[in-house]
């Protein structure tokens, strides 16, 4: 009785009340406890950050202890057949339905299957290092976890930042998307049913309220609880197969091979890459499928399970589509907000065009009940390190999910999605997804191969020369088939044997130091290092205005964390040795004086 009661009124395992709000919530660390304090840290600022550069967190602290910060349990209720059905209904709606009609249009024209192939490659390679890295860490956390155990704070941090990018700005844009195809559903304009402000800059002059609507509302669904939001995507994604079997016959069925003609490549194999590295984006649903690992009932065998099935199904289906749908119209007639919808119509199956429009609906609301799920378990987890308010870590006792996370992250997605139109968040969104992406291959193989107090340091150094010619190759292809020497063959050859070089340095001459528990991913250090040079090179795919907006926002992640994410972590971690000399200081100040001889 007692137990209802207090659940009844918001209070968790640590007997406080869920429902509450004070500086103390917000800013529990030594370094806020007043300006003075604050302005001391900001003093310290140095020493502090070297002492963070080189610090690591380990499994046990990821997927254990820092678990206490959120008062109360996430709960294990989900197997390998919920998160297949996750990772399907989050990422199939948020990439089919949403950017192949814009990236057919405007930038791999009828070749749009093998953008959709190349970017599926790199994040079926990308699925395999998750699936080892989640079951060896199961934290809510993903691959920030990953990375604070494998590469430290400040790798983690930047991850972190971007982590919140993708959530908000993909939420966002699958906000508006699903404006856009209710208004396709309704037989009108994909622009009719938001507000032109004609005093705003171009791209963000269309105010979507709809959208707002959208998102708070999924996302209300989501605090309600793991086990309801997946069974419903479950019965969701049921309808969604029977709508996509629906297209694919229908589409294939109004195939018109001359549609594919008279140019293949009319972008050329620029074009291809410019539109692997955009459609990546709708392949970023797998990822929140790893931050359920800590609510999945077997880790170790239904995250790797439900991943790779997923994956390797998705990038199947997307391809499929995206075929039946250049087949159906000439990509140059192509509606580049809803193009499923209108190419029915085009093909003389008006009626269609209602079915698909529904589909991408329930797609896209699948899509973001799953990301609310997995948005608010990486916020979580990044709460719980101090590297922002531990007020969103908690936990609420009675649903078992991170309220204030949720509604956090909403928030964000919500204001962005009021403002923002559709490619300008899907490039923001992909260059942060690849930087992740590539970052989470890199701490597969420090994995394998560094063993903290085990590794010698010619070990060390070995592997480091080695990974180092792995990423710097990669980078090097990348940026020379961005440059005007493109189309010659010697750069190709030159980085591609520098990266063969070194991931054969990797196989023969580094040692690996670990063996992975219960799964591993297979091929490395092949795989990874592919992996590597996969998510690279579409990340120089991306036009500069991406980079702009990603180097501004990364410019503004380093102020933050200077200003308050080092300082609070270091609290964090110098908590215990602050207790440490308090309780020496009051052994001392507790023992009897010395009593003088007569």
């Amino acid at each position: 009785m007692a137990t209802a009661a207090a659940a009844a009124a918001g209070e968790g395992g640590s007997g406080r009340r869920y429902w509450r709000w004070s500086k103390a919530d917000f800013f529990p660390e030594p370094s806020f406890a007043s300006w003075r304090s604050y302005g001391g840290a900001l003093a310290a600022t140095v020493p502090r950050l070297v002492d963070r550069v080189g610090s690591r967190s380990s499994e046990a602290a990821e997927a254990g202890t820092l678990r206490a910060v959120s008062e109360n349990p996430l709960r294990r209720c989900l197997s390998w057949l919920d998160l297949a059905f996750l990772g399907f209904g989050s990422v199939v709606g948020s990439g089919v339905f949403v950017l192949t009609g814009q990236e057919a249009r405007f930038d791999a024209g009828p070749a749009i299957p093998l953008a959709y192939a190349a970017a599926g490659f790199s994040a079926l390679l990308s699925s395999f290092c998750y699936a080892e890295l989640a079951t060896e860490i199961p934290s809510a956390g993903g691959s920030f976890s990953y990375l604070r155990v494998e590469l430290g704070d400040i790798a983690a941090f930047l991850a972190a930042g971007n982590i919140l990018l993708e959530a908000v700005v993909g939420a966002a844009g699958l906000g508006r998307s699903w404006t856009s195809y209710l208004a396709a559903l309704l037989g009108r304009d994909t622009d009719s049913l938001r507000i032109h402000v004609p005093a705003l800059a171009e791209g963000f002059n269309l105010l979507d309220p709809i959208a707002v609507v959208v998102l708070v509302s999924t996302s209300a669904v989501a605090i309600s609880g793991a086990r309801l939001t997946s069974t419903l995507n479950s019965l969701a994604s049921v309808v969604g197969i029977a709508i996509i079997a629906f297209v694919l016959a229908a589409g294939f069925s109004h195939f018109d091979a001359g549609n594919l003609a008279p140019s293949f490549f009319p972008f050329g194999a620029a074009g291809v890459f410019r539109a692997a590295g955009v459609v990546y984006w709708s392949y970023t649903g797998f990822d929140m499928v790893a931050t359920m690992a800590e609510e999945t009932k077997n880790p170790g065998r239904d995250v790797p399970l439900g991943l790779i099935s997923s994956m390797s199904s998705i990038t199947v289906v997307y391809c499929l589509m995206s075929l039946a749908l250049v087949g159906m119209q000439r990509y140059t007639e192509i509606d580049a907000n809803a193009a499923y919808s209108v190419a029915f119509a085009a093909a003389g199956m008006r009626w269609a065009r209602y079915v698909v429009a529904l589909g991408a609906l329930k797609g896209m609301t699948s899509g973001l009940l799953v990301g609310a799920l997995g948005q608010a378990r990486y916020t979580t987890q990044i709460a719980r390190t101090h590297m922002m308010p531990p007020y969103f870590a908690l936990v609420h006792p009675t649903t078992g999910t991170p309220i204030y996370a949720t509604v956090a992250v909403t928030l964000g997605a919500a204001c962005v999605a009021l403002f923002s139109s559709l490619d300008v968040l899907a490039s923001v969104s992909s260059i942060s997804t690849l930087f992740i992406f590539a970052l989470v291959a890199v701490a597969l193989l420090v994995r394998r191969y560094h063993v903290a107090g085990a590794t010698t340091p010619g070990q060390l150094r070995t592997f480091l020369a080695f990974l180092a010619l792995v990423v710097l190759s990669s980078i090097g292809v990348s940026a020379y088939y961005n440059s005007r020497y493109a189309r010659r063959w010697p750069g190709y050859a030159a980085f591609g044997c520098g990266w063969a070089a070194g991931a054969a340095g990797l196989a023969a001459c580094a040692e690996k130091q670990r063996a992975p528990r219960v799964y591993g991913a297979p091929l490395v250090p092949w795989l990874p290092a592919m992996s590597i040079a996969t998510n690279l090179f579409l990340m120089g795919s991306l036009g500069t205005a991406a980079y702009a907006r990603f180097g501004i926002c990364t410019a503004a992640m380093l102020v933050y964390y200077v200003l308050f994410g080092v300082h609070a972590t270091y609290d964090v971690a110098h908590a215990d040795d602050a207790a440490a000399d308090n309780l020496e200081h009051g052994k001392i100040a507790a023992a009897p004086a010395p009593t003088t001889p007569a």
